[in-house]
């Protein structure tokens, strides 16, 4: 019998969160370990993993929202999935408490726990982004985004105001890192095409602003995909300002650290993330807000508790010292990792240290245009585009064909715009954000 398993009963394994790590935790969990040797339980707030890096296309009407969620019951057969968020988690009872989607608490017992819960929107404390910017990390913020654009659209062409008509035709993204810049390429050009649908309106009254405090675009990339990346933002009208940010966002403008201010109704937030507040709830030892872990993704001093993904602090194995960054690509692995220890650890093969060899990165930028760095080769327009969408549909657990079908469609009959009004704006309050429940 392993090492904090009740004699008598299978053990259980509960994975808190079901994106990147906590899928392919799963996923591997299932693949090493018999039927009959654990009970595998995923406590997730929807029944479907988000493929976040397919977003921009969600919001910029080239993607079926459902091609980006990966239904969870019919790609985890034998996990049990529990609809919730974990707001507590007892490690010397080893027992979490679970909040289920109607805010009922509940105790759940585990023998082995993987804390996988990712990441929130950062929101730094800057007055008026809470209430009245856009955030862009769930599917339904996507779609608000794109019904509000159009809405905005919608509302300069009948306005006989030129100051309202002029702000409401300016959209600002906070952040040139990769959802930002990925956003406002993607935007620029659903503007472009909604254009047709708005006689009453000209192109050149539609701006597109992108700020970053950074001095380059994508600053956490390759360089050499910086200067691409500009270029085709550039072209194609963004006003891109570097070493620039806002400092305060209201319902009708955004004022810039620079002293200046630009009407607006839209602020995109994409300045990036932070670990899920569960990590603030455990009380566990951290490293920049993320749960420390062994180069074995187990937390030290705890039997049978891992992490993994945006909310562990794993040792970088190519970078002596450093933690791995919040990345989907790290996320992954690591949920492997940690279902081939946790398989181990109740007797199915052999665990093992976290590694990781990186493979670059690719950035869409809407049409045809793209930057990546397989293998830190740079390259950049219909070439990068190909291997972009290559890797996206390499990386998609399920839904590959669908999501080839939709590219085909967009690429012979266009976008399809229309502004379906299913999210509210209170339901995607930035203010909400690091809510656990």
């Amino acid at each position: 019998m392993s090492e904090g398993v009740v004699a008598g009963r299978r053990p259980q394994i509960v994975v808190a969160g079901a994106g990147f790590a906590g899928y392919h935790c799963l996923r591997t969990l299932e693949r090493l370990l018999p039927p009959d040797a654990a009970d595998l339980v995923a406590v997730n707030p929807a029944d479907y993993m988000l493929y976040v890096p397919l977003l921009p296309e969600v919001s910029a009407a080239t993607l079926e929202p459902r091609r980006v969620a990966v239904p969870l019951r019919t790609r985890l057969p034998r996990t049990r999935v529990v609809l919730g968020n974990i707001g507590a988690v007892d490690v010397a009872a080893r027992t979490c408490t679970v909040v289920d989607v109607e805010r009922r608490p509940r105790t759940l017992a585990w023998d082995r726990l993987v804390l996988a819960c990712g990441s929130v929107t950062r929101l730094l404390s800057v007055p008026g982004v809470a209430d009245h910017a856009k955030g862009f990390k769930s599917i339904a913020e996507a779609i608000y985004l794109r019904d509000h654009v159009l809405r905005q659209l919608e509302l300069a062409e009948v306005t006989d105001d030129p100051a309202e008509r002029a702000a409401r035709c300016t959209f600002v993204v906070v952040g040139a890192g990769y959802t930002g810049t990925e956003v406002v390429g993607q935007g620029v050009l659903l503007t472009k095409d909604a254009m047709r649908q708005f006689p009453g309106l000209s192109p050149r009254e539609v701006r597109w602003v992108l700020l970053d405090l950074a001095p380059r675009v994508l600053p956490g990339l390759n360089p050499r995909l910086s200067g691409p990346a500009m270029r085709v933002l550039r072209r194609r009208g963004v006003d891109v300002r570097m070493r620039t940010t806002v400092t305060e966002v209201t319902d009708t403008c955004a004022r810039l650290s620079d002293g200046t201010q630009i009407p607006t109704r839209t602020v995109v937030w994409c300045v990036g993330v932070r670990p899920d507040p569960l990590v603030e709830a455990v009380g566990l030892p951290t490293r920049e807000g993320r749960v420390v872990v062994d180069e074995h993704l187990a937390v030290p001093g705890h039997d049978g508790l891992y992490a993994a993904g945006d909310v562990a602090a794993v040792p970088d194995p190519g970078r002596p010292g450093e933690i791995t960054a919040m990345t989907a690509q790290h996320a992954q692995r690591q949920g492997q990792q940690a279902g081939i220890n946790v398989a181990a650890s109740l007797g199915h093969g052999q665990p093992g240290r976290y590694t990781h060899k990186d493979r670059g990165f690719v950035v869409d930028l809407g049409g045809w245009q793209a930057v990546a760095d397989p293998f830190d080769v740079p390259i950049t327009g219909v070439v990068a585009k190909l291997i972009t969408r290559g890797y996206h549909l390499a990386a998609l657990p399920a839904g590959r064909s669908r999501v080839v079908a939709d590219w085909l469609v967009d690429a012979v009959a266009g976008r399809q715009l229309v502004q379906f009004g299913f999210v509210s704006e209170s339901a995607v309050r930035l203010a909400d954000a690091d809510r656990i429940v």
